[in-house]
């Protein structure tokens, strides 16, 4: 089977765009300390890290589901796989260019994500932000 160009996938939407749009979603359901990291450089098998953090279990489910809600409707993007969402400490959900790391804020102190991918650039997501590094 031939791999899929993402623009042909969700309709000429960047993958960054995708990304975004994830971040975006979360924060609507007040998701905590919201990052999109750019990790393709460092990392073969994706090219971005969304992250947020939830302050307990049902918060968690939530911002999974309205992430999973906004990328399907928007874009017809379903996750490949969804690890975590019973337990809801660390929700895993796998786009394939792009993952979705939904923790409770413990979870999220206790792996550090951001520290071990610190040297990677952060892209602005907020309304208003333009869309590429706005830190690291």
């Amino acid at each position: 089977m031939t791999p899929v160009a993402p623009a042909e996938r969700f309709g000429h939407t960047s993958i960054e765009d995708l990304a975004v749009s994830a971040a975006r979603a979360a924060d609507d359901k007040k998701a905590l300390d919201v990052l999109v990291l750019e990790v393709g450089a460092v990392l073969a098998i994706t090219d971005y890290f969304v992250i947020a953090s939830g302050k307990n279990p049902r918060q968690v489910k939530a911002i999974v589901d309205e992430v999973e809600r906004v990328l399907s409707e928007r874009y017809g993007a379903k996750p490949r796989s969804v690890e975590g969402r019973d337990a809801r400490r660390w929700v895993l959900m796998d786009y394939g260019d792009f993952l979705v790391h939904v923790f409770q804020v413990d979870e999220r102190q206790y792996y550090s994500l951001e520290r071990l991918y610190s040297d990677v650039p952060v892209i602005g997501w907020r309304q208003g932000d333009s869309l590429g590094v706005s830190g690291s």
